[in-house]
């Protein structure tokens, strides 16, 4: 199944904005973070069109998955 999956402030360095990828039925979003080379502890803010859902939220054919770092500051 196609899903969509956008990244966001520094997880875009040195991968992508957005694209398209394609896996199979019963995928959840921890082993779409996982295959990126992120860890569970940078996520800050995980979406799938646009709602908040949970790491282990399993994803339908043309989903849009974000993806938002934690954000730090003083």
């Amino acid at each position: 199944m196609n899903i969509t999956v956008k990244l966001f402030a520094t997880f875009r360095n040195g991968r992508f904005k957005m694209d398209h990828q394609d896996w199979p039925e019963g995928v959840d979003c921890r082993r779409i973070v996982a295959s990126l080379g992120l860890t569970e502890e940078e996520i800050g803010i995980v979406l799938i069109n646009g709602r908040h859902v949970p790491l282990d939220q399993v994803l339908g054919h043309g989903d849009t998955l974000s993806l938002f770092p934690l954000v730090g500051g003083g």
